[in-house]
């Protein structure tokens, strides 16, 4: 097996999961982790663990629904912001459903965004952000605790180059006062060089908040999507809500659900054996009556053959899951997504369009409730109860990925002083697992220029505005490019308030929540549960709710105890000790946790957002540990899906790189972009 040097990472660089882990904002050394980390009383442990059959096709193992079949909330959207309205409602004896139109939860703006837990000082004073980023910011260290998605409290520097931009500062620093952002300063020069060595030399201050943290966005969704399911609320995915009708009880939802054209085709497969095997034994039979007059005849005469029929079937099923192909490059190159808008506001590279989808089943789902969190897709849902006050636009937000040998160039989240218009601007940061990200870019689809921008055109502004705050960054250790779509809303602010179109209060708005939404997140479920609660949801506590939530992803000390396979290999002596990712370092047994956990998996891309594996620095290149292949073949495996069924990483999805494992000539066009 072909093997490639692999960069070290910095010695000072603290990366998640490396010799420790972050938890509630602080660092734990790996013999912390113990007693911090690695809990055992987590939500759905100790139940079945792996024996737990995975989840059904597109939902969790149970229902939530009541005798009737109604539920008292359904919350449409499942990223960050309906995961953490579920997670809440949670705590109570209700019936929940939360339904998502993609194929996993977080597969909106939440799975493309920068990850960091503002402060607030950034936003209006008496905006709803204003009300919200502080109070959530608050909330993450604790989350933390219980839920163990990573939070590294890292602090954020805004950094000032001239007189005027210091200005800027001191403005910000008001802003943040009225709002009630603690702990804010401006620092000097000397300063930042301490904190930030590595910072552009025209630095000349910064406005300092050492309560900014960071998350992998995906992973803390997911952490309060999988701590709702196990308190009992159930999740559906693949399932578009395509009508709303009000009732007497409150709402009756139409609802699509779709599958993909790969996953269809099996179940095709599994439609003719079974019509095999109803002909072999009608054919039997009519034998038996012709040779013997009695059909009774049938099993001592026939039965071998009818034995033997259902053998080649079952061995071309075993033989369909287990041959998983090596992962191939399409040579697509990358996009601009303007041209996909629509799609991504549905769940990008998982909606049913990217993967040739089409409608199974149709649902009609009752609720007494329903709370919108549906992202850029927001003020459509809103349209279907005749409400009109507010439209959605999304706004775009590519970003660059580095390898992680350069994580060590920033300690902060780095931001430039804001530009009026445009808002935060870009960001040089280190995220929990040690990359450094770059951007994002704030491109409105509706401006007619955004389509005209080419990939060079989108990367030349990421890598030259970012190196306009870490000048020595190297292009060339790119590895991945990805974009988000934000909900931009015309009322320039989060819209968090019942519905004016229904009387009652029976439908909530979470809706044009943009940055710092992911910050404001676990406040604003609160909010919302108090308008549920204000508006006629009665809530009973449910003594039962469990708050903690294991990690999925243990910590380790680099190859120790641990072992490299050959590809193919899906039954090693100890899964604890089976590599499955080389890069992250992702082990057998921690992929089949991710499988066997509460939310349904049954993709490459679920595992990578679940437990990095295809997310370092080969990004699963076949000719190196095919590490995509390896997950597609334990995913066979656990759920019985035939392979060909495995949804696998799209390409080119939302990335603007021109190919998927890009070239020497590819990393050297990069460095001349950032120049």
């Amino acid at each position: 097996m072909a093997r490639k040097s692999v960069e070290p990472v910095k010695a000072d660089l603290r990366v998640h999961g490396n010799k420790g882990a972050y938890v509630g904002g602080k660092w734990h050394d790996l013999e912390e982790c113990a007693e911090h980390y690695n809990i055992t009383n987590g939500s759905g442990k100790g139940k079945c663990g792996n024996s737990c059959a995975t989840c059904p096709r597109s939902r969790t193992r149970h229902s939530a629904a009541k005798a009737d079949g109604s539920y008292d909330v359904v919350i449409i959207g499942a990223g960050c912001i309906g995961s953490a309205i579920a997670r809440e409602l949670s705590k109570s004896e209700l019936s929940v459903l939360m339904l998502d139109s993609a194929d996993d939860v977080t597969q909106g703006a939440t799975k493309g965004n920068s990850g960091i837990v503002h402060a607030g000082y950034d936003d209006a004073p008496g905006s709803v952000r204003a009300k919200f980023c502080w109070k959530g910011n608050q909330m993450f260290p604790q989350l933390d605790r219980e839920l163990h998605f990573g939070y590294n409290q890292n602090g954020s520097l805004v950094v000032a180059t001239s007189d005027e931009e210091i200005k800027v500062l001191h403005d910000l620093m008001k802003r943040g006062d009225v709002n009630g952002v603690k702990n804010l300063s401006i620092i000097n020069q000397e300063e930042l060089r301490e904190r930030e060595p590595h910072v552009h030399p025209n630095a000349k201050a910064a406005l300092l908040s050492p309560d900014a943290g960071t998350v992998i966005p995906y992973e803390f969704a997911i952490a309060l999507a999988e701590n709702a399911a196990d308190n009992g609320v159930e999740v559906r995915v693949r399932h578009e809500v395509k009508s709303i009708k009000r009732t007497d009880l409150g709402y009756d939802l139409e609802v699509d659900q779709w599958d993909t054209a790969a996953y269809m085709k099996t179940q095709k497969g599994y439609v003719f054996e079974s019509m095999l095997i109803a002909v072999v034994v009608a054919g039997m039979g009519a034998a038996a009556m012709h040779m013997y007059g009695d059909a009774d005849m049938l099993f001592p005469t026939a039965g071998g053959l009818f034995a033997l029929t259902l053998v080649v079937i079952q061995v071309l099923r075993i033989l369909q899951n287990k041959t998983v192909p090596l992962t191939k490059d399409t040579g697509n190159s990358g996009i601009n997504v303007c041209s996909k808008v629509n799609e991504m506001a549905k769940g990008g590279s998982g909606y049913s369009t990217a993967v040739n989808g089409s409608v199974t089943q149709k649902h009609v789902i009752k609720t007494r409730y329903i709370v919108n969190c549906a992202g850029s897709g927001g003020s459509d849902i809103a349209r279907m109860i005749n409400d009109k006050s507010f439209t959605i636009t999304p706004r775009l937000g590519e970003y660059v990925l580095l390898h992680k040998s350069e994580g060590h160039l920033a300690n902060h989240t780095i931001f430039p002083a804001p530009d009026p218009k445009k808002g935060k601007g870009v960001l040089v940061q280190a995220t929990l697992w040690g990359n450094l990200i770059l951007g994002p870019t704030a491109r409105d689809v509706s401006d007619g220029q955004s389509e005209k921008d080419t990939v060079d055109d989108i990367n030349r502004y990421i890598l030259s505005k970012c190196k306009a705050l870490v000048p020595s960054f190297d292009a060339a250790k790119t590895i991945h490019a990805f974009c988000g779509a934000r909900a931009k809303s015309d009322r320039k602010d989060w819209i968090i308030e019942p519905s004016a179109a229904d009387e009652r209060g029976r439908f909530i708005h979470a809706a044009g929540i943009d940055s710092p939404g992911l910050a404001g997140s676990p406040a604003i479920a609160l909010h919302v549960v108090e308008l549920l609660q204000k508006n006629g949801l009665v809530l009973k506590p449910d003594q039962s709710f469990n708050p903690n939530r294991a990690p999925i992803v243990f910590p380790k000390e680099g190859w120790k105890g641990l072992k490299a396979s050959k590809r193919g290999t899906t039954s090693f002596p100890d899964a604890r000790k089976n590599v499955v990712c080389k890069c992250e370092l992702v082990t057998e047994a921690e992929v089949v946790e991710a499988i066997h956990r509460s939310l349904p998996v049954d993709s490459t891309q679920a595992i990578r957002k679940r437990t990095r594996a295809g997310m370092g620095h080969c990004q699963a290149e076949p000719c190196n540990y095919d590490c995509e292949g390896r997950v597609a073949e334990l995913i066979a495996r656990e759920t019985g899906l035939p392979a060909s069924a495995v949804g696998r990483r799209p390409w080119p999805g939302t990335s603007t790189l021109k190919r998927r494992w890009i070239t020497e000539q590819d990393k050297q066009d990069l460095q001349k972009l950032s120049c």
